[in-house]
């Protein structure tokens, strides 16, 4: 009884570790990449580079509520208009995915792990691909979201703003500050990354050891019983800790352990990015602007819409993800090329050539 309630101890200490070096190497790219993510927002006027410029944006501070309420923002100060920066937020959807991919890496020592692992964090990825590749040309000719965001908007113009606290804001933030104060950025990032992939460790080894049969039992029956029940699971956590990162990062260890497949996490990543609109919700019913909540609507409008097209074809993003995290597990290092490529060299071709 004393072995396991040290392994529950392990495992929880293990998971706080996670989530702070998560959070740690979010904050390092936020202080390094939030100017420059912000000059390239503002500058930007041509919808394709727009929905690139939120890739590259989001992926450099690793946040897409920190970017849609920038682009809200910015919005509600006449510095960008709706048409680009709905493409903007579009682009943020995708560029978030990365956090959890950085992640599925933890897993690289073993080839059937990273395998789940990958294809767990990817299955993101592809949804936000292929929700764009229908979604952007249409509404770049048609405008669908922005007339439907601008019908919604209506109804919350007036409101006046709320404030949300996330709880794990008492148990990270005062870390993270002390850090910030005290080490270089680059040894809080260098020590964040070797965090993170003990902390994983760790949650696996105590998940494998300790917990298998009762957390399969849970996650079958309760947590992960329908794929309802894992969308509102989605939908809750992200809105609560008010990071769609964390939220889909927390599963990539239970895929990664074969706790959860691939079926039972797409649904809840669904969730997920729904339940991310809500920051920038909150920055815009503060501006009481009805474009600035006309922006915020967007974002939410196409998560809906990505949802009502895809989850039916549900087949293509998942089967997708698993072809990606067979080639890419046989070559690891593809994994990393992956990353640099999706996120950050074509979106920044793609910028390039347009602007």
């Amino acid at each position: 009884m004393k072995e396991e309630h040290l392994k529950l101890a392990t495992l929880l200490l293990a998971l706080y570790a996670f989530i702070l070096s998560i959070s740690a190497i979010g904050a390092v790219f936020k202080a390094v990449g939030a100017d420059y993510s912000e000059q390239i927002i503002a500058s930007t006027t041509d919808p394709l580079a727009a929905f690139f410029v939120g890739v590259v944006a989001t992926a450099l501070i690793q946040s897409s509520s920190a970017t849609t309420s920038l682009v809200v923002l910015m919005v509600d100060g006449g510095l960008l208009t709706l048409s680009c920066a709905i493409p903007i937020i579009m682009g943020a959807n995708m560029g978030t995915s990365i956090t959890n991919t950085i992640v599925s890496l933890g897993h690289v020592s073993s080839r059937r792990d990273f395998e789940k692992a990958f294809s767990a964090a990817t299955v993101h990825d592809f949804f936000n691909i292929l929700a764009a590749a229908v979604l952007l040309p249409i509404e770049i000719m048609y405008h669908p979201i922005e007339s439907s965001a601008r019908v919604l908007a209506g109804t919350f113009a007036s409101m006046g703003g709320l404030k949300l606290v996330s709880p794990l804001d008492y148990i990270i933030k005062p870390v993270i500050a002390v850090l910030k104060h005290n080490l270089p950025l680059w040894l809080i990032l260098v020590l964040a990354m070797v965090t993170l992939f003990l902390a994983l460790k760790a949650i696996v080894n105590c998940m494998r050891s300790l917990v298998m049969d009762r957390m399969q039992l849970l996650l079958d029956r309760f947590l992960f019983r329908t794929a309802f029940i894992s969308f509102i699971l989605g939908v809750v956590v992200t809105a609560a800790v008010q990071s769609s990162s964390i939220t889909t990062s927390l599963v990539i260890p239970l895929a990664g352990a074969g706790l959860v497949t691939l079926e039972m996490i797409f649904p809840y990543t669904l969730g997920a990015n729904i339940g991310t609109t809500i920051t920038a919700f909150l920055a815009a019913l503060v501006t009481k602007n009805e474009l600035a909540v006309t922006a915020a609507s967007a974002h939410l409008l196409f998560n809906i819409f990505g949802i009502v097209i895809w989850y039916p074809l549900r087949q293509v993003p998942i089967g997708l993800a698993r072809r990606l995290a067979e080639v890419v597990s046989e070559q690891r290092k593809l994994a990393l090329a992956y990353m640099i490529f999706a996120f950050y060299i074509v979106p920044g071709i793609v910028i390039f050539m347009i602007r």
